[in-house]
């Protein structure tokens, strides 16, 4: 059964950990994140771009293969199946679908804008039970069309938008989707700090988790940081771990095409990436906490 992604931040913000958003990208994607989190007793966010959603033929499809699977591997801890970076149309299309928790990015718009879209939002996504994260501030990078130059949240603003009632809040604190540069900067812990002080106790979330060092995530958490989104590192280890299956030749060997082993090492990869983040992120065994 999915579940709103408003209590188990709730429990992570009070605990001092993180919950992993993990995006999915199809069925191995799917039930690798899945199996680990029962595995580690750990409540887990299904994160679904809309490119990907479109990608697997629509919210209606996504939210029917994950909620059967959940059955399907009697799947027992909490999961969450969420729109990431949701457009405003983006929005109530996966409310209609059955997701439990939306993402509605305004960060773009102006202020103004993005406070009068995200209060509609908010209104009809607790009327029908689901939880709701809004952003300030950009993301860097670029993630399914959705390009952001990484511009740190104004804390004034992050208060305004927290205030219409929304579960937790993106800020930009100049983190960054993709693979990190060689010159960044880091993490500006200065700006989570007074968005923190301006929020009170609002779960924060931090996106573009890929690549920020162990210490820096930590030190987010500590600052109020509940919620923390993976992509890339699963897509790159599901790529390496395959790339290495057929230049072994692994694919030419008996049935080694037959995707269902073709897919394996990847989808072993994925399990593997995502044991080390709920790990890190301190999830592991907080199913029922």
């Amino acid at each position: 059964m999915l579940v709103s992604a408003r209590e188990m931040l709730e429990k992570a913000r009070d605990g001092k950990y993180a919950v992993g958003q993990f995006n999915i990208n199809n069925l191995e994607w799917t039930k690798s994140i899945l199996l680990t989190a029962q595995e580690l007793q750990s409540p887990v966010i299904l994160g679904v771009s809309e490119g990907a959603g479109k990608y697997m033929t629509g919210f209606k499809t996504v939210a029917a293969m994950v909620e059967a699977m959940i059955d399907e591997l009697n799947i027992t801890v909490p999961v969450a199946l969420h729109l990431d970076h949701g457009s405003y149309e983006g929005c109530y299309k996966c409310i209609k679908a059955g997701f439990s928790s939306i993402m509605f990015d305004g960060s773009h718009y102006p202020i103004a804008e993005n406070i009068e879209k995200t209060k509609e939002l908010v209104k009809i996504a607790h009327a029908m039970g689901l939880s709701l994260e809004a952003e300030v501030g950009s993301i860097g990078g670029e993630e399914d069309g959705v390009v952001g130059m990484g511009e740190c949240a104004d804390p004034a603003e992050c208060k305004a938008i927290a205030d219409l009632g929304i579960d937790f809040l993106a800020a930009g604190i100049g983190n960054i989707h993709g693979k990190y540069p060689e010159n960044w900067q880091g993490l500006n812990f200065d700006v989570l700090a007074n968005v923190k002080e301006a929020v009170g106790g609002m779960p924060l979330v931090l996106h573009g988790g890929t690549g920020i060092p162990e210490d820096m995530i930590k030190k987010a958490i500590s600052l109020g940081v509940a919620k923390i989104n993976v992509n890339t590192e699963c897509q790159l280890s599901f790529a390496e771990a395959t790339r290495k299956y057929i230049e072994d030749g692994k694919d030419l060997q008996g049935k080694g095409f037959d995707p269902r082993k073709l897919l394996a090492p990847g989808a072993d990869a994925i399990r593997a990436t995502v044991k080390e983040k709920m790990e890190l992120f301190g999830s592991v065994g907080k199913a029922n906490a």
